[in-house]
């Protein structure tokens, strides 16, 4: 018998489920051929009817949109293109008011270069902003040529390094040149973030998504990174920058005032593979976030030097993930944010099943019981509820609105036509573009998400008359009515689902991901076949001995499904998910 270590920690954030929405590709309700949040607000009912618990909203901050919005110029105002604050705390009134909570998201890691304190710093060395940002001298190689204050690579390409010609000095920008990062050293900065996080919960929000909050404390030794890519001068700094030596210091500055407000947090931590890392930002009585997204399963196809170079993986490689980190938190009172897509990552179908038009629906659901049943707060990603997928491979560079993606591209002009070729082929299965395409609200012209006649900022996945919100609605077999059910059926077995332990079967397979949740005696199997192909699936020899209750099939009504899931071997179609008391 399971007797759950965490289990005298229970808490709301533990028992919801989130549904995160891109603004500017959400719904446009003005028809300027944007996403806004008057759009996001004659929707709710849609949301509510998913059975979700939390809307996440990303930036929608005034910002210059170099970065989509992760490039703030004021955290007080919104976007003109995304409506007003006004329109904001009637969409936290509009959640409230259907039992739901609003997450906002926290960009302090950098601003935009347009953001006044910004102005200021870059202005003078004397000006009182100077030590806002991270402003450093240039280095002189042998040659006496100027060079930046050491090797740093951007995630956005080339130097993490601008020179000022201003102020002849050097600023950091691990993103666009036009993001400069914020130097949390100066006490100032934290006293700034805090209250930014206290003007937003003082309006009702109910936490924060923090962007890329592990890299808020840098090693103030500032050195060179190691030679990984030896094509390129630029190398990755992340040793000095990811979870640097007061990240928790910081942390528990923010968490504390969180505490106060019984608001939820997941901070998005890129670079962190060590588990007590984690552990100190998440553990339940650190008081620093509630959860963290881990990057290694979306990382999973990425090239040895870049995420634009083809990868290769297993599906076992995507099982020892889960595995390592469900019974890490789990064995020590920490938490795991689960999710498949967001709006920096390519649509889930394509990425880890591969199914063809054929099999998409059935695929689909089978991502969200695997997904969904583990032990974590579950997060779906505007559109993943249809069944959306990546953009058209027959896209050209022309149709691409993604920064990293065209900074690689201006890289690659001065390379053969063969390089391109395998690039465009990369960009259309990893751009964040595929995440961002518009919502699809219906069959009719722009996919329902702005008026006739309208450009749309972004084209429309060309597929939105077969698949869309209105006919997904109308139709009770379709995904966006599974991801409800499976939710529901999350909330109802409470204590199997959100604090039950987890175990792996049949780990060396690669054509299923098994796994049971136990909760004293009340167990469950939860078993994704992940191959178009038939499979035979040995019930016994994992020690599945019997079977009480079909809980949920991807293809049919649990009733004609119990009656397949008897004996020693139960036969599985392709991509067939099931989830059984046993």
């Amino acid at each position: 018998m399971s007797t759950p270590r965490n289990s005298n920690h229970r808490a709301w954030w533990k028992e919801s489920s989130v549904y995160q929405i891109w603004p500017a590709s959400f719904k446009d309700s003005n028809n300027d051929g944007i996403g806004d949040i008057p759009g996001i607000i004659s929707e709710l009912d849609y949301i509510k009817n998913l059975a979700v618990d939390i809307v996440w909203l990303c930036p929608s901050y005034e910002s210059p949109q170099v970065d989509m919005g992760y490039d703030i110029a004021d955290y007080y105002s919104i976007a003109d293109e995304y409506g007003t604050v006004e329109d904001v705390e009637k969409l936290i009134a509009g959640c409230h008011q259907r039992g739901m909570k609003l997450l906002m998201d926290l960009v302090v890691n950098h601003t935009s270069d347009q953001h006044e304190w910004f102005k200021q710093s870059r202005s003078s060395k004397d000006n009182k902003y100077r030590d806002w940002y991270v402003w450093k001298p240039a280095k002189y190689d042998e040659q006496g040529n100027r060079q930046p204050p050491n090797n740093w690579v951007s995630h956005f390409q080339g130097s993490a390094w601008q020179w000022d010609e201003h102020t002849q000095e050097y600023y950091l920008h691990l993103y666009a040149v036009e993001q400069p990062d914020l130097n949390w050293e100066h006490p100032p900065v934290r006293e700034a973030v805090h209250d930014i996080v206290r003007f937003w919960l003082n309006k009702g929000c109910d936490g924060f998504r923090m962007d890329v909050i592990n890299f808020i404390s840098k090693d103030q030794r500032f050195p060179d990174g190691p030679i990984q890519d030896p094509r390129t001068p630029w190398q990755w700094g992340d040793k000095w920058y990811a979870n640097g030596p007061r990240l928790h210091e910081y942390l528990q500055g923010i968490g504390q005032i969180l505490k106060e407000y019984d608001t939820f947090s997941v901070g998005e931590m890129p670079f962190v593979k060590d588990e007590k890392e984690v552990l100190r930002a998440v553990q339940f009585d650190r008081n620093e976030i509630n959860m963290i997204f881990n990057f290694e399963h979306v990382d999973i196809d990425h090239g040895k030097h870049d995420k634009f170079e083809p990868g290769s993986w297993q599906l076992t490689d995507l099982k020892d993930f889960f595995e390592r980190w469900q019974t890490f938190m789990y064995d020590n009172d920490g938490w795991n944010a689960l999710y498949w897509e967001n709006h920096d990552q390519p649509r889930s179908i394509d990425r880890y099943t591969n199914a063809s038009e054929e099999h998409r629906l059935v695929a689909s659901k089978m991502l969200a019981t695997a997904l969904t049943l583990m032990a974590g707060t579950p997060f779906v990603y505007q559109g993943q509820e249809l069944g959306t997928r990546n953009v058209p491979k027959e896209w050209g560079i022309e149709e691409y609105k993604d920064i990293d993606c065209l900074n690689h591209w201006k890289r690659l002009q001065k390379h053969d036509r063969n390089s391109q070729v395998i690039a465009l082929g990369e960009y259309q299965k990893k751009s964040r573009d595929n995440g961002r395409t518009p919502v699809q609200w219906s069959a009719a012209e722009n996919a329902g998400f702005t008026g006739p006649g309208v450009k749309p900022w972004m084209s429309v996945n060309t597929d939105y008359v077969q698949v869309n919100a209105e006919a997904a609605v109308k139709d009770p077999n379709s995904t966006y009515h599974y991801w409800a059910t499976v939710l529901k059926l999350r909330k109802k077995y409470l204590d199997i689902f959100v604090y039950g332990n987890f175990t792996l079967l049949d780990k060396q397979s690669q054509e299923d991901f098994a796994y049971t949740r136990q909760y004293g005696d009340q167990k469950a199997l939860v078993l994704c076949h992940w191959t178009d192909k038939t499979l035979e699936w040995d019930a016994t020899s994992n020690g599945i001995t019997g079977v009480k209750e079909v809980l949920l099939n991807t293809y049919e009504g649990v009733e004609e499904a119990s009656q397949r899931f008897s004996g020693d071997k139960w036969t599985l179609r392709p991509f067939e998910a099931v989830v059984l008391l046993v």
